[in-house]
């Protein structure tokens, strides 16, 4: 039976906190007990990159791996860069499946997600991790982008 592992894939962030909602995620998914492998990486500017995540989950035993992008449509990079790091993945581990699935979004959770975000701003409830936009600011100022 093959062992499958589930790759989470996000943009990644200078910002370490941002980069923490992926391991996190990792964290959950795994926690819930479908894959015995899960594993967080980064297109860029954040550790593990793709390849060597993908490559823990060969480490770990995976000889499928499901690609998931923690992206919320199918932009330049899910078309292009996480395609070529899918091939270069499975040219490097060719005894290894890799799977690269669809964004997140568009879908009828991630909607009804967006809905219930937009009903707690407009009354006045703080969403999970909610900051106001003027806290959000003063707070990343000193990065200089917002990624």
């Amino acid at each position: 039976m093959p062992e499958t592992a589930v790759l989470l894939i996000a943009h990644g962030s200078r910002h370490a906190p941002a980069n923490e909602d992926l391991f996190q995620t990792a964290r959950n998914v795994a926690g819930r007990g479908d894959f015995r492998i899960v594993e967080a990486a980064f297109l860029e500017l954040a550790e593990p990159d793709i390849a060597r995540g993908g490559d823990r989950c060969v480490e770990l035993g995976a000889t499928r791996v499901l690609m998931v992008p923690y992206f919320l449509s199918s932009g330049v990079h899910l078309i292009r860069d996480l395609t070529a790091a899918r091939d270069e993945l499975q040219s490097r581990h060719p005894e290894v499946e890799f799977l690269l699935g669809p964004p997140l979004g568009p879908d009828p959770l991630l909607e009804q997600l967006v809905a219930e975000r937009a009903r707690q701003l407009d009354s006045g409830e703080r969403a999970p991790r909610f900051a106001p936009s003027g806290d959000m600011a003063e707070r990343y100022a000193h990065l200089g982008e917002s990624g």
